[in-house]
């Protein structure tokens, strides 16, 4: 199987933790995406949209790391995916959450804009706007992912580790961009120490936190 990545990425990211602790071999190859490689057209041929991951497998495409968590969590057989149908539906629904709700706010209006200027406004009461929601909305998601769905439990769905936490953990430390620290969020901060102690955690967020660390002495926005 073959993966096309970037380490900073933060979609990448998940499927590289799930794969390295899970033992899952991948040969990996590097698309740029500071040179802008995942919009050239050799790339385009691998994946249209210009996104990374892309996990291909024996003739077989496949884009979106929900999509493809999933489908190496059946491949491998692991525990992370169960199998039980109501156990099952509680992993995809977590997921769904996290990528329809959370991710959208938190990512996209709140920290990558920030982050990143392209993803921005250069207007400074367009990005202040925009910025400015996307805080009241990741507050509001933060609260619910840290009552109704963490609450006392060690995971997002209950006692045992999933795919969903690789999926959704990797997209709260995306907040570390911005200096978010989740100090009004006891149940996610715990969370996400339980994550970051992972055996793979550190190696696969390397290349990530030398980037944040160049952030340093910037003034954001954050949670």
């Amino acid at each position: 199987m073959q993966l096309y990545y970037h380490p900073a990425s933060t979609t990448s990211r998940m499927v590289l933790l799930f794969a390295a602790e899970q033992k899952i071999p991948l040969e990996m190859k590097v698309v740029d995406l500071f040179t802008g490689e995942h919009q050239g057209e050799a790339f385009k041929k691998v994946n249209p949209s210009g996104l990374v991951p892309v996990l291909q497998d024996e003739g077989l495409m496949l884009t979106e790391s929900s999509a493809i968590l999933k489908y190496l969590a059946d491949k491998s057989g692991s525990a992370a995916y169960p199998k039980e149908l109501k156990e099952r539906a509680r992993v995809n629904e977590r997921m769904d959450w996290f990528n329809s709700q959370f991710y959208r706010d938190f990512g996209y209006a709140l920290v990558y804009p920030q982050a990143f200027a392209y993803l921005g406004f250069s207007e400074p009461a367009a990005q202040k706007a925009l910025v400015d929601r996307g805080l009241e909305r990741a507050r509001s998601w933060l609260g619910v992912l840290d009552k109704n769905i963490i609450g006392s439990h060690p995971y997002v769905c209950g006692d045992r580790i999933t795919i969903a936490d690789h999926f959704g953990a990797v997209m709260v430390e995306a907040g570390k961009l911005v200096g978010c620290t989740y100090g009004g969020y006891p149940n996610v901060g715990r969370w996400l120490d339980r994550m970051r102690a992972l055996p793979s955690w550190n190696k696969v967020h390397e290349v990530f936190y030398g980037f944040v660390g160049t952030l340093k002495g910037k003034t954001f926005v954050s949670c």
